[in-house]
């Protein structure tokens, strides 16, 4: 998830509402970590055998004493946070997001044990994204990594971007094939998001105002043109307004009651409509695409963030 740096103060203030708001390097043998295992595991999951073999090994990977580590199904959550911190953002984070995920949308767990790593700070999360994976983070709030098979995260930002992350694996456990509009609109939904009658709920976030903009500047591209972008000109969109009109449609398809019909059709017929427009026009129940965009973008304008 790419986000433009000019929204980074504004997005600090806005992360997900359900969340509670480095030393130097160590020998191996100096190395400890509180590890926090559940009582009983999913009966669908990874065995405890399974968890114990992935936690060995994850403890071997840590650069410095002062972690903490917490199997929460279907993720190892790894923070370099006081104990008690680490398994409560598990808890009320991680655990709530996954299992009002998965009420709505997914049903599949990922097929492998991923880790979380939850760093207490932009000083940790920068220092350790580059010692234990390499890499050089391309946002300050976080990323998904296939390759790591691992959730990074600099959690001081919020957790916003903890859940919208979260979308990413369980829709590659669950729709491979789904295309990047659907993907991030979902993800982007549940950066700033709630719980309303047992399920979660997207709430009005910072993305909106550059959208209004693109709107009364007469910018904005079709929805046909939206769903059908590649991944590459997806992401390739500096101002991030393809990530505001993915995530706006898919609030207005929530407001109306639609979201989740609407995945669930998508994903059944994939194969016979791989950019979800045609399934989205039925949905709707309107064929006049034209006219429902104008009708959207009166309805984007009068919201209030």
């Amino acid at each position: 998830m790419r986000i433009s740096l000019a929204c980074f103060a504004l997005f600090l203030a806005l992360s997900c509402s359900r969340l509670p708001t480095v030393s130097s390097p160590a020998t191996q043998s100096q190395l400890s970590a509180a590890v926090t295992r559940p009582d009983s595991l999913p009966p669908n999951g990874f065995t405890k055998a399974e968890y114990d073999q992935h936690i060995s090994a994850l403890k071997k990977r840590l650069p410095s004493a002062g972690f903490s580590i917490v199997v929460q199904p279907p993720f190892v959550v790894v923070g370099d946070e006081p104990e008690l911190v680490v398994k409560d953002r598990a808890q009320s984070t991680i655990k709530w997001a996954v299992e009002k995920l998965k009420q709505d949308y997914f049903s599949k767990d990922p097929s492998l044990i991923l880790d979380i790593w939850l760093f207490k700070d932009a000083e940790s999360y920068n220092k350790h994204t580059r010692l234990i994976f390499n890499d050089k983070p391309t946002t300050p709030y976080g990323y998904y990594s296939r390759d790591h098979k691992a959730l990074i995260m600099n959690i001081a930002t919020g957790g916003g971007t903890l859940v919208h992350e979260l979308v990413h694996p369980m829709m590659e456990a669950n729709f491979p094939d789904c295309p990047s509009w659907l993907n991030e609109g979902l993800g982007s939904l549940y950066e700033q998001c709630d719980e309303r009658d047992g399920h979660i709920y997207g709430l009005v976030n910072w993305r909106l105002p550059g959208l209004q903009q693109a709107i009364k500047a007469g910018t904005l591209q079709s929805f046909k043109t939206l769903t059908s972008l590649s991944t590459n000109d997806f992401y390739n969109d500096d101002r991030g307004v393809n990530y505001a009109q993915a995530r706006y449609l898919c609030y207005y398809l929530q407001e109306k009651g639609l979201l989740v019909s609407f995945y669930r059709q998508f994903h059944a017929q994939q194969k016979k409509d791989p950019t979800g427009y045609q399934t989205l026009v039925t949905v709707l129940g309107t064929p006049n695409m034209e006219r429902f965009q104008k009708d959207w973008e009166k309805f984007v304008i009068g919201l209030r963030n």
